[in-house]
């Protein structure tokens, strides 16, 4: 009788089956691309609903300048997230894009997505059609929201927690606008650093 534990466990893939690895780790790759893409979207929406009834809940039932900061807070952790997930997304690609399609024009048969898309997105001279993935400006303009009841309640000297409240959503805004500046840096950046390392591997 053998016992469970010398039973061998299957594998579909192999050490040696190189090819074959690489075929399941593109296809692993991509899907992860496609579930965080969508991911991305539903939890921008969600969220800044999310959001939106929190603020109007404060609103209602607790008007105080320090309560806008719970739905700040709750923004800034929807943001955080999509922002991660976006970046995740874009590294996964660069890395498809150096790994896989270095020859895509030459290669009409290989992987051609990431390739293709990085070429079309620098082509695209209508900027009504270009996306923002980071839904910045609909951050910025809910934060600019959140502090409107705090503009109305400490409009008067001496001014203090106007500048500290104002001062908190500022420092978000600010964030945004920095990951907004670094999403439209990192495709050509990370495409260069993960070119330059699998040609190591």
């Amino acid at each position: 009788m053998v016992s469970p534990d010398s039973t061998p466990l299957a594998s579909p893939l192999t050490s040696n089956d190189s090819a074959g690895l690489r075929a399941e780790e593109f296809r692993a790759l991509r899907a992860t691309i496609r579930e965080r893409g969508s991911l991305r979207v539903t939890l921008a929406v969600s969220g800044l609903v999310a959001w939106a009834l929190l603020h109007l809940t404060v609103q209602i039932w607790i008007p105080m300048p320090v309560t806008s900061l719970v739905p700040l807070l709750v923004l800034a952790g929807v943001f955080e997230a999509v922002f991660a997930l976006h970046v995740g997304v874009e590294r996964i690609g660069r890395y498809l894009e150096a790994a896989y399609e270095a020859d895509a024009p030459a290669d009409p048969m290989g992987p051609q997505w990431e390739h293709a898309a990085h070429a079309f997105g620098r082509s695209l001279a209508d900027a009504a059609g270009r996306l923002d993935p980071l839904f910045a400006a609909l951050f910025v303009f809910a934060s600019i929201l959140n502090l409107v009841p705090v503009l109305l309640e400490t409009w008067t000297p001496p001014y203090v927690e106007l500048g500290v409240y104002g001062g908190v959503h500022l420092a978000f805004i600010v964030r945004v606008d920095r990951a907004r500046r670094f999403a439209r840096r990192q495709r050509g950046q990370e495409l260069a650093a993960f070119a330059r390392l699998t040609k190591n591997i």
